[in-house]
């Protein structure tokens, strides 16, 4: 690692990722989610010259980082993609159901949110961006200038699970008729005046800005057929190793799991089971981990995160 810290960020559950990867020497990872590294870089130190680490972020700043971080690894190699297309990628390489183990350490990395020029932060102004890629298109700004009133509140209520949406849309777009919503801090202090009741330790901004990200990035809809394709990319016996960072993602992964791990899980009674649902796919691996107290107190980001491990079948 260097000496001015750019890599000595330690990755949230870090030990609790490793366990449950349960890493063998010789084998062939997928990190769907490089973001600054530390958990490609942990799981390097447990391969030998025959293990390979292939890892994907749709993030052409954290692929450019990776590409100098590793430079000379022959054992590493990193694709600018969503982890929607993992199972593109493993096609491509000739590996699907070769794959070991596959991670997907949900959400926004630390160095997105703590450069403003991203757009992700409400505690630092900067453009209002939050694209993950910044080559997609729309950026928050462009969406919020366009959105109806009714549609902004929905998506503030169904991905923040705010319970003031309504208030925060309608402010927002009475406030765009009179100049155009271009900063992080602009929509912050908006969001603030607009709510009546603060939640201790929390900013008011918070849910709204964690809403308006993910239907930016469509985050939701990739973390549903990234896990789907996990069932063709791993081998038997390998492990799928989620982080999620709030209630929506989840649930999701939760939902999976179960679903792919009992015959005919999540199928309505009544219902004609059809001889895929009959397929058992997963096996469910203890249950959802959480930050100790210690690594919450030096890492306050690791105290919403939570860890669901499953085994390919």
């Amino acid at each position: 690692m260097r000496e001015d810290g750019e890599y000595s960020h330690q990755p949230v559950l870090l030990d609790e990722t490793l366990k449950a990867l349960d890493i063998v020497a010789e084998g062939v990872y997928l990190d769907g989610t490089y973001g600054r590294g530390g958990h490609s870089a942990a799981i390097l130190e447990r391969l030998n010259q025959q293990g390979r680490l292939f890892a994907i972020d749709q993030d052409s700043d954290a692929v450019s980082t990776a590409k100098k971080r590793f430079e000379g690894e022959q054992r590493f190699s990193i694709t600018q993609c969503s982890f929607a297309a993992l199972k593109q990628l493993t096609d491509s390489l000739e590996l699907t159901g070769r794959i070991d183990g596959l991670l997907l350490d949900l959400g926004v990395s630390s160095p997105q949110l703590d450069n403003p020029l991203r757009g992700f932060s409400f505690m630092k102004d900067g453009p209002l961006d939050m694209r993950m890629d910044r080559s997609q298109q729309p950026s928050a700004a462009q969406w919020l200038a366009g959105v109806d009133e009714l549609k902004l509140a929905e998506v503030i209520k169904l991905y923040g699970e705010e319970r003031y949406a309504r208030r925060i849309a309608k402010a927002i777009v009475a406030e765009r008729k009179e100049q155009p919503l271009t900063t992080t801090l602009q929509l912050a202090d908006l969001i603030s005046a607009a709510v009546p009741r603060r939640e201790r330790q929390k900013h008011p901004a918070t849910r709204t800005f964690q809403a308006i990200r993910i239907v930016i990035n469509n985050e939701l809809q990739a973390l549903s057929e990234a896990l789907q394709q996990s069932l063709s990319v791993l081998r038997s016996g390998g492990r799928l190793v989620v982080i999620s960072f709030h209630s929506l993602e989840d649930r999701i992964v939760k939902r999976f799991i179960r679903n792919h791990s009992s015959a005919a899980a999540g199928v309505p009674r009544g219902l004609p089971v059809v001889e895929d649902a009959l397929v058992v796919q997963l096996r469910a691996l203890g249950r959802a981990r959480r930050a100790g107290k210690a690594e919450c107190q030096w890492n306050p980001r690791a105290r919403s995160a939570i860890l669901r491990t499953a085994e390919h079948l």
